[in-house]
């Protein structure tokens, strides 16, 4: 499967949508009244401002979403009320899913998600699920994202508190950290999934222009926002464990674009490689490749990614550092430099965990002498970061990357 990586292009007030609560019986039955994504009709929690309160949820609709000022919108051009909306503390999301019914396998893997949820919404037994409802899905992807903003974080070595609250602009003092509490960005992510390929052509078409039949990334200028569209008709993505790994995938690259302001791109390798280590975290048998239109597709159904690295590595064809730095599109990447960046991350993440994170910090954020974004010099600031924080040349770091793969691969 393939995702298309599209160039990115004020905060806005939570809206916490309130509904007469119907009892619990009335919950599971549904009200036939009001659409099927209405939050009377979530069988978990009848759009009851208690428990989504207590579940980190703040609205189940009605707010800004992509170029709508409200979610309404979406559902009428969609024709359908399908989508299951969700604003969280970091997120808006839309999930238009159906039912999934799960196998023994699978429900052990949810099962630590599915009891969480099931903490704050105690209509769901997690022991008892055989098929994930619409409704539920949608709260499991909610709360996937806000595992994923807590894990980049840590990645990252930033908090909420770190970034300005987008109602100022910057003083010049003190390291430049974006225009808006999003990790830099003034609006919160936004994640559109949807279930078949012909709905998310014919929303991108409509509301961006784009032509495409893979998953999207978009920012929308005007509203400060990066925007994700995912569809299950591409790949294996109407299995549950390979959407995971996708919307993982796809939404790390965002929040790292979103890193103190998407105003400029950083080097494709280390974008690649951190979604791929991500993606690879949750279930290693289902792989994502961000890709463009026209060109070829990439695609291995190996989940074991030692041994060609380290095949890679004992050749002639190994791939160095200085090499992927010149990278400068998606489509340039091949089979071996995805096993490349993502075994270079592997190995960063397990011997040196905080260097991405300040990698990052010296090579996003940076400003010219009118302090305003610029990201000239970018290739100075990269190689400058290998040696002020691992004290490694790109030759040096190649030897000892190569050496850590020979022994744990």
């Amino acid at each position: 499967m393939e995702a298309t990586r599209s160039r990115w292009g004020p905060s806005l007030a939570a809206l916490l949508f309130l509904v007469a609560i119907p009892s619990h019986a009335q919950a599971q039955r549904g009200d036939r009244t009001k659409p099927a994504n209405d939050p009377a009709n979530c069988p978990h929690t009848a759009g009851d401002p208690k428990i989504l309160k207590a579940a980190g949820i703040l609205s189940l609709g009605g707010f800004p979403f992509g170029e709508e000022d409200s979610t309404a919108g979406i559902d009428e051009y969609l024709g359908s009320n399908d989508v299951r909306w969700i604003e969280t503390a970091h997120f808006r999301i839309g999930v238009g899913l159906g039912p999934y019914r799960v196998s023994r396998k699978e429900k052990a893997r949810l099962m630590d998600e599915l009891q969480r949820l099931a903490v704050h919404m105690p209509s769901i037994k997690p022991e008892k699920i055989r098929v994930i409802d619409p409704w539920l899905r949608a709260y499991m992807y909610a709360q996937r994202a806000e595992d994923l903003w807590t894990k980049m974080q840590g990645i990252l070595g930033v908090t909420d508190g770190d970034f300005p609250d987008g109602t100022k602009p910057w003083d010049t003092q003190g390291r430049y950290m974006g225009i808006g509490p999003f990790m830099g960005e003034k609006g919160k992510p936004e994640v559109l999934i949807l279930s078949s390929q012909g709905a998310c052509s014919d929303y991108l078409r409509n509301y961006f222009g784009l032509l495409t039949r893979m998953s999207q990334r978009w920012n929308i200028l005007d509203r400060d926002v990066l925007h994700l569209v995912i569809h299950t008709g591409q790949g294996d993505l109407d299995e549950e464990a390979a959407l995971h790994g996708h919307f993982v995938f796809n939404l790390s690259q965002q929040l790292l674009d979103a890193y103190k302001h998407y105003s400029y791109e950083i080097p494709i390798w280390l974008k690649e490689g951190l979604a791929h280590w991500l993606e690879r975290s949750i279930n290693p048998e289902h792989n994502t490749f961000n890709g463009s239109e026209g060109a070829a597709a990439i695609r291995t159904n190996k989940a074991d990614w030692n041994r060609p690295t380290r095949a890679l590595v004992q050749s002639s064809d190994s791939i160095s550092l200085a090499q992927l730095v010149r990278i400068q599109g998606f489509g340039e990447l091949e089979l071996a430099h995805h096993y490349t960046v993502w075994s270079m991350i592997d190995f960063l993440m397990t011997e040196h965990p905080k260097f991405v994170g300040q990698l990052l910090d010296d090579i996003k954020g940076m400003v010219n002498e009118q302090f305003i974004d610029d990201g000239t010099g970018m290739d100075d600031k990269h190689r400058a970061a290998f040696k002020a924080h691992l004290g490694m040349t790109y030759a040096q770091f190649d030897r000892s990357w190569a050496a850590w793969v020979q022994e744990h691969y």
